[in-house]
C-alpha cells in the first residue's frame, strides 16, 4: 500500500461549490471532509459531499456501453455504439427532417466542466432546433427576466447576503439547498450573521421550511399568489413616495408611470387572495424600505408556478426601486473569472419567441423549448414530429411534469440514446446507453455557479483518479459523436482539445487575466483563490442596446391581465381542493443522488405533509397511507401531520419514484418513494416563459383503501 495522500476539490453535486478535502490511498477513498482552507466555503460541506465516494464505488454504475435487445441488455464496444448511433440518427433525419432528432439535457450537465464546454458544438452537429432541458422545470423565469431587463439571460442578479441588513426570501429554502441561483455554502451561517449584525430575515412560504425556522419572521402565503404580494410591496413603495434609484437614476428606463401600473394592487386589495393581512404587508414593505440595505430573493416556489415570469420580473423591480440594486447588501452581479458574457455584444437580438412548439405554441428561448411540451411533440404526428431522442445526464420521467406520460411517449420513439451512468426510469427506454466518467474521475471548474456566486472566487479541481482505459470522459463522448454526425475530420488543433485548454484560454482572456490568472495559477492554489466581494458593476456588465435597465418590458405588462383573473376566480377547485407543493431535502439532489446508501438510509423521507385541521376533517392519522390524486394521476404516500404546512396545502419532496421495473439502481429501490411528477400536470405552465408550474398543483387526498 502506498502512503495516504490528500486531494482538494470542489463538490459538484449542488450549486454551493463547497471545498472538499479528500484523504485517499491508492484508489481507495478514506475520508471526505470540508476544506478548512477553501476561501469561500471555509470548511463547510453538507452530507451530500460524502456521496462522491458512493458514486465512484457504485456497483450499479455503468462504465461501458450497453444496448437493449429483445432478450435484455448486452455489452457493446464504444466503436460499435458510436457507429450505430450516428447511422440511426442520420437515417431518421434523412427521412423525417433534421428536427426529428431531439436533445434533452439534465441538471448534472451544469455541474460538469467537460459537458459545459463541448455541448455547444455537439448540439450544432445535430442540426435540430428541438432541444429541451431541466432549466424549464426550474429557472427559466430568471433568465427571461434578465434577458429583457438587462440584455442577457445569464446576467443574473444575486443577493449580497454577506452584507445585507434585511433579506426577504420568497418561495426559497436556501438553508437546505445551499442557495439556488445564489451560490452560497453555509447559508444558515450567513443568515445568522445577518441577525448578529442586528439585521432581519423574513421568509414568505406556504410551508414553514428549515429556512423559515431560522428566520426572524415567517408568513404563510397561498401558493401561486407571490406576484400579487410583490405588486403590493411595490405599490407601497410608490404610495409612500419612497422610490430611490440611488446611483442608477440615469440607468433605469420605465420608472415614469410605473405607479399607475401598480395602483390596483394595494395591500388591502390583495390581502384576501395572498392570505397575508394588509397591515403585515405594509409593515413588510416599510421594513424593507427603511433598512440600510435590503434584498428580495425569490426562488423555486416563485419560479415553478403559473406566474413565475411575473415573480422574477417583480423581484428585480422591487430591488431596483428601493435603491437595493448594484449596491452592497442588495442584489448584485458577480464578475466571474470565466465570463460567459465575455463575447456577448450589447443589443444582441434575443432568441425569445424565435420559434414556438408545434402543438401549444410555447416559446423558444436560450436555445431550447419548454420540456413540458416534449411528450406532445413526440406523440403528435405531422411535419417536425420528434422521432428520435438523446438524453444526457437527465431523468425527465421523474423530474418533468406528468413524467409517466413522458415515459409513454418515449416508448413510441423510433430510436433513443442516453448518456448516463445508470439504467434508470428514463434510460431504460434507450436503445443504447453510453456511460461517462463521473465526479472525482473528472476535472472540475464551476463555470455556471461562479456566475451566480455571492462572492467572486475561483478554483480548479484536477481529477482525483484517472479513468480506466475502457472508460470515456463526457467530453470525449461528445467530441466523438460530433465528429461522426458532421462527417468532418477534426482539425489538428481541435483534435486534442481538452476542457483544460479552453479553461486556460478563458481565464487568461477574462477580467482577471491581466492580473496573471491562468490554469497554472489555479493548479498552484488548490484551495482556490478569493477575488473579493461583489462590487457595483451594472454599467459595465449590462447588455441592453442603450446600456440601461428596461424596468417595464411590454411582455410583462401584457401578462398582468392573466394575473388579475386570479382575483375574480374561485380560489379552490372543488374536485381537487388542496394545493400540492414540493420540498427539498438536505440529503438529496433531484433524482440522481438516490443510489447513495448514506443519503437514503433512515426512515422514509418521501411523505405528504398535511395540516392538523385538514387531517381532522378527513380522518387522517399520522403515518397513514393516503391516496393523492390530480387531473394527471394518483400516488399512494404516507401522511405526516404538521402545522409547518399551511391549511389547504400539502407537500411532498421531488426526486423520488424509484419503484419502476426494468431499472438497476438497487440502493434507490430500497427507499423508492413516489414521484411528485406523476401528479403534476404537463398543461400547467407559466405561459409567459414556458416554465413548468410544478407548485400549486390542485390535488385531492383521502385515506387509501
Amino acid at each position: 500500500m502506498s502512503e495516504i495522500k490528500t486531494h482538494y476539490r470542489n463538490c459538484n453535486i449542488c450549486e454551493a461549490m463547497c471545498g472538499l478535502e479528500i484523504k485517499y490511498q491508492d484508489k481507495n477513498i478514506i475520508s471526505i471532509k470540508g476544506d478548512q482552507k477553501d476561501p469561500f466555503s471555509k470548511g463547510y460541506n453538507c452530507p451530500k459531499a460524502t456521496a462522491l465516494q458512493d458514486f465512484y464505488e457504485d456497483k450499479d454504475r455503468l462504465k461501458t456501453p450497453i444496448r437493449r435487445t429483445a432478450t435484455g441488455w448486452e455489452d457493446i464496444s464504444w466503436e460499435e455504439a458510436y457507429t450505430e448511433i450516428a447511422e440511426k440518427f442520420k437515417t431518421i433525419q434523412a427521412k423525417h427532417g433534421k428536427n426529428a432528432l431531439a436533445l434533452y439535457l439534465g441538471n448534472p450537465n451544469a455541474h460538469n466542466l467537460g459537458n459545459t464546454l463541448f455541448l455547444k458544438p455537439f448540439m450544432k452537429s445535430l442540426g435540430s432546433i428541438n432541444r429541451f432541458s431541466s432549466a424549464s422545470t426550474d429557472q427559466m423565469p430568471h433568465h427571461v427576466a434578465s434577458n429583457f431587463m438587462f440584455g442577457a439571460g445569464m446576467l443574473i442578479p444575486v443577493p449580497d447576503i454577506d452584507r445585507t441588513d434585511f433579506m426577504l426570501i420568497i418561495g426559497g429554502n436556501p438553508v437546505v439547498s445551499n442557495g439556488s441561483m445564489m451560490t452560497a455554502p453555509n447559508v444558515i451561517g450567513r443568515l445568522k450573521a445577518i441577525q448578529k449584525r442586528s439585521g432581519k430575515v423574513v421568509v414568505i412560504d406556504p410551508r414553514r421550511t428549515h429556512t423559515a425556522k431560522v428566520a426572524d419572521k415567517h408568513l404563510f402565503i397561498r401558493p401561486e399568489k407571490d406576484a400579487l404580494l410583490l405588486l403590493a410591496l411595490i405599490n407601497r413603495v410608490f404610495a409612500t413616495n419612497a422610490v430611490n434609484l440611488r446611483h442608477l437614476d440615469n440607468l433605469v428606463d420605465g420608472i415614469d408611470g410605473f405607479d399607475e401600473l401598480t395602483k390596483a394592487y394595494s395591500a388591502e386589495s390583495v390581502a384576501e387572495f395572498v392570505g397575508i393581512d394588509a397591515k403585515e404587508i405594509c409593515t413588510l414593505a416599510d421594513d424593507f424600505m427603511t433598512a440600510n440595505s435590503a434584498v428580495c430573493y425569490s426562488r423555486m416556489g416563485a419560479s415553478t408556478q403559473t406566474f413565475g415570469g411575473l415573480c422574477q420580473w417583480l423581484t428585480n423591480v422591487l430591488n431596483i426601486i428601493t435603491g437595493n440594486f448594484d449596491r452592497a447588501g442588495g442584489a448584485m452581479f458577480p464578475q466571474p473569472a470565466f465570463d460567459l458574457l465575455r463575447n456577448h455584444k450589447k443589443g444582441f437580438k434575443s432568441t425569445f419567441g424565435e420559434y414556438h412548439t408545434r402543438v401549444r405554441k410555447l416559446p423558444f428561448f436560450n436555445g431550447e423549448f419548454p420540456v413540458a411540451a416534449l411528450a406532445e411533440e413526440i406523440q403528435t404526428a405531422g411535419e417536425g414530429q420528434i422521432k428520435s431522442l438523446i438524453t444526457i445526464a437527465g431523468n425527465p420521467v421523474l423530474s418533468s411534469p406528468s413524467g409517466h406520460k413522458l415515459a409513454e411517449a418515449f416508448k413510441g420513439l423510433d430510436y433513443m440514446v442516453s448518456v448516463d451512468i445508470y439504467l434508470n426510469e428514463t434510460t431504460k427506454y434507450a436503445n443504447i446507453i453510453l456511460p461517462a466518467t463521473t465526479g472525482i474521475e473528472n476535472s472540475h471548474y464551476d463555470i455556471f455557479f461562479n456566475s451566480f456566486s455571492v462572492r467572486n472566487t475561483v478554483k480548479y479541481s484536477a481529477p482525483l483518479f484517472a479513468r480506466e482505459e475502457y472508460q470515456r470522459n463526457d467530453y470525449e463522448i461528445l467530441k466523438e459523436l460530433t465528429q461522426r454526425m458532421t462527417n468532418e475530420d477534426i482539425p489538428a488543433h481541435l483534435k486534442n482539445l481538452t476542457p483544460e485548454i479552453i479553461l486556460d484560454m478563458e481565464l487568461k482572456n477574462g477580467p482577471y487575466g491581466e492580473q496573471g490568472l491562468s490554469l497554472q495559477k489555479l493548479i498552484d492554489n488548490p484551495h482556490g483563490i478569493d477575488i473579493g466581494p461583489l462590487m457595483p458593476c451594472l454599467a459595465a456588465r449590462i447588455k441592453t442596446a442603450d446600456g440601461k435597465v428596461n424596468l417595464v418590458p411590454q411582455l410583462y405588462v401584457d401578462d398582468l391581465p392573466r394575473l388579475n383573473a386570479v382575483m375574480s376566480k374561485p380560489a379552490r377547485d372543488y374536485d381537487y381542493p388542496f394545493d400540492l407543493i414540493g420540498r427539498r431535502l438536505v440529503k438529496s439532489h433531484n433524482t440522481w443522488t438516490q443510489n447513495s446508501a448514506r443519503l437514503v438510509k433512515g426512515k422514509n423521507p418521501c411523505t405528504l405533509e398535511v395540516h392538523p385541521d385538514d387531517a381532522i376533517k378527513l380522518g387522517i392519522s399520522n403515518g397513514q397511507l393516503l391516496s393523492v390524486s390530480s387531473i394527471s394521476g394518483e400516488v399512494l404516500i404516507n401522511a405526516v401531520i404538521t402545522d409547518d404546512i399551511q391549511q389547504g396545502v400539502v407537500s411532498m419532496p421531488q426526486g423520488w419514484g424509484h419503484n419502476q421495473k426494468d431499472t438497476n439502481m438497487s440502493v434507490a429501490a430500497t427507499q423508492p418513494g413516489v414521484s411528485i411528477n406523476d401528479l403534476t400536470d404537463v398543461n400547467r405552465v407559466d405561459l409567459l416563459t414556458g416554465n413548468a408550474a410544478l407548485n400549486g398543483t390542485p390535488v385531492a387526498i383521502k385515506v387509501a383503501t
